[in-house]
């Protein structure tokens, strides 16, 4: 239980699901107003952003 407390409080997985569920609505809804390129650069940042706090994660428990 203890590690599913500690996933639904970290922020990787929150955007990682923001990204998921941007995906899966451009995937069935294609009148979406976000263009493929708009979805792959929010998608582009979204990696960014969890390899960053994964770095930053790691670092302060070095």
């Amino acid at each position: 239980m203890e590690k599913f407390k500690l996933l639904l409080a970290s922020r990787k997985f929150w955007a990682a699901l923001f990204g998921l569920v941007l995906i899966i609505i451009k995937a069935f809804r294609p009148d979406f107003p976000l263009l493929e390129e708009q979805l792959t650069a929010v998608v582009y940042v979204l990696v960014a952003y969890i390899l960053g706090t994964g770095i930053e994660d790691g670092l302060s428990r070095s």
